[in-house]
C-alpha cells in the first residue's frame, strides 16, 4: 500500500477526506493512484489532521512500507545500541523500514524502570494532553503507537515490542512541554530533565541518522537514500526569510561579470549562476527537488527558506563562503566555474565541431 493510500485511509477513504478538504473525489482518486500527495497538499492534510485528532506526521507523505501480514510481526534486520543523552537504548531498523527502540530500552533510559506499563507514563495528567491519538493509552491500556517484531535471533527475546524512534521523541517533547506548565510531580519532573537531555542531544530528523548509523542500514538504505537525504536537508514548510546570503558573494559576482550596478539591483541571469554554482555544487538531488517542487525565487521567497537549520543551512553556508574565497582569486566567472568544477571533481571535456568549407574559397 502506498503513502498516498494509507493517509486516505486515515481520513475514512476517498469520499471522506474530499468532503473535508472541499475537493472533488477525482482528486483524492488521482492521489491514490499515483501514491504520493503533492507538495502543496501535505501541509493543509497535517492541520487537517490535528483538528480532528487524527494521527499523522511530515515522514508519512514519504515512507512507503510493505505491511506483512496481520499474524506474522515485521522482523528486525538491523540491530545496534544508540549511545545518547548518557543512555544506551537499543535499537532496530525492521523490514518495514520502521525504526524502533526495545520498549523495555526506551523505559529504562528515560523512565529509570526495567518494567512496568508505559501506559501510566502517557496518560499522567499533566502530560495527557500533550500525547497524540496513538500514544493515548486505551482503555486496556494498549498503546497504538507500539509495533511488536520478531528479533530475527538479535536478543533473547524471539519477540519484542517496540517503539518508534519518532514517538520516542514525541513523549520526550510531551514531558517537556509539561514542564513549562509547571504541574509536574517531582519524580514528572525527573523524568522532563531527562526527557530535555534526549531533545537536545538529537531532533526528530536527525535521529533516524543516528539509528542507521548505529545499526548498520545507511550502508543498505539504497531505495531510501533519496527521500533521506531529502528530508536532511529540507524542511517540512518554506522558513521565515532571513538574510542567508553574503553580501560578498554578490560584490564578486559582479566583479567577474563586470556588472556595476547596486547589489540589491542585481541582474536576472546571476539567478542561473546561483543554481549553478550554489545548488547544483550543493547536492544535486536536493537542487532538482528545489526546482520541481519549491516555488519559483522572487522578493520574500528564496529557495534557502527551504533549507532546514540542523543541517542543510549549516551546509548551504560552508559552501558561500567556500565560493566567495575562491571567487575572489579569479578574474572572470569563467575561471571560476573551472576552479568550482575542479574542486568538485567535475571532468572538463573538450569537443571538436567540422565546419563547412567556404564555398567562395573553394575547395582544398
Amino acid at each position: 500500500m502506498s503513502a498516498a493510500s494509507r493517509i486516505i485511509e486515515k481520513f475514512g477513504g476517498q469520499t471522506a477526506l474530499a468532503k473535508l478538504l472541499g475537493k472533488n473525489q477525482s482528486t483524492i482518486q488521482n492521489w491514490h493512484a499515483k501514491g504520493r500527495i503533492p507538495a502543496k497538499w501535505q501541509q493543509p492534510l497535517l492541520e487537517l489532521a490535528e483538528k480532528y485528532g487524527i494521527s499523522l506526521s511530515p515522514s508519512d507523505f514519504f515512507l512507503q512500507r510493505d505491511t506483512p501480514p496481520d499474524d506474522k510481526p515485521p522482523t528486525a534486520t538491523h540491530p545496534g545500541e544508540l549511545h545518547i543523552g548518557g543512555a544506551v537504548l537499543p535499537c532496530y531498523v525492521l523490514e518495514t523500514g520502521d525504526r524502533v527502540f526495545s520498549l523495555t530500552g526506551a523505559m529504562a533510559s528515560l523512565f529509570g524502570v526495567k518494567s512496568g506499563s508505559l501506559a501510566d507514563y502517557l496518560k499522567a495528567k499533566a502530560v495527557k494532553p500533550y500525547m497524540s491519538n496513538d500514544l493515548t493509552p486505551a482503555e486496556n491500556n494498549f498503546i497504538p503507537a507500539l509495533i511488536k517484531f520478531d528479533t530475527g535471533g538479535h536478543g533473547i527475546a524471539k519477540e519484542a515490542w517496540g517503539l518508534p524512534v519518532e514517538k520516542f521523541m514525541d513523549i520526550c517533547a510531551a514531558y517537556s512541554a509539561a514542564a513549562e506548565q509547571k504541574k509536574l510531580t517531582d519524580r514528572q519532573v525527573e523524568i522532563a530533565v531527562k526527557a530535555n537531555a534526549f531533545l537536545r542531544a538529537c531532533a526528530k530528523v536527525g535521529i533516524i541518522a543516528l539509528v542507521d548509523e548505529a545499526t548498520g542500514y545507511q550502508y543498505d538504505r539504497t531505495q531510501d537514500a533519496l527521500r533521506f537525504k531529502l528530508k536532511l536537508y529540507l524542511e517540512e514548510e518554506m522558513r521565515e526569510w532571513e538574510k542567508t546570503f553574503p553580501d560578498e558573494l554578490w560584490l564578486e559576482f559582479g566583479r567577474l561579470t563586470r556588472w556595476d550596478g547596486p547589489v540589491h539591483l542585481r541582474p536576472k541571469y546571476w539567478g542561473k549562476l546561483v543554481m549553478e554554482l550554489v545548488y547544483e555544487y550543493l547536492d544535486h538531488d536536493v537542487a532538482e527537488w528545489l526546482k520541481n517542487n519549491a516555488p519559483k525565487p522572487r522578493a520574500g521567497q528564496n529557495y534557502h527558506q527551504w533549507l532546514n537549520s540542523q543541517y542543510g543551512l549549516k551546509k548551504l553556508i560552508e559552501h558561500l563562503w567556500m565560493l566567495i574565497g575562491m571567487a575572489r582569486t579569479c578574474e572572470t566567472m569563467t575561471e571560476l566555474r573551472r576552479k568550482v568544477a575542479e574542486q568538485f571533481g567535475r571532468i572538463p571535456i573538450q569537443m571538436t565541431f567540422y565546419l563547412p568549407l567556404n564555398t567562395k574559397r573553394g575547395r582544398h
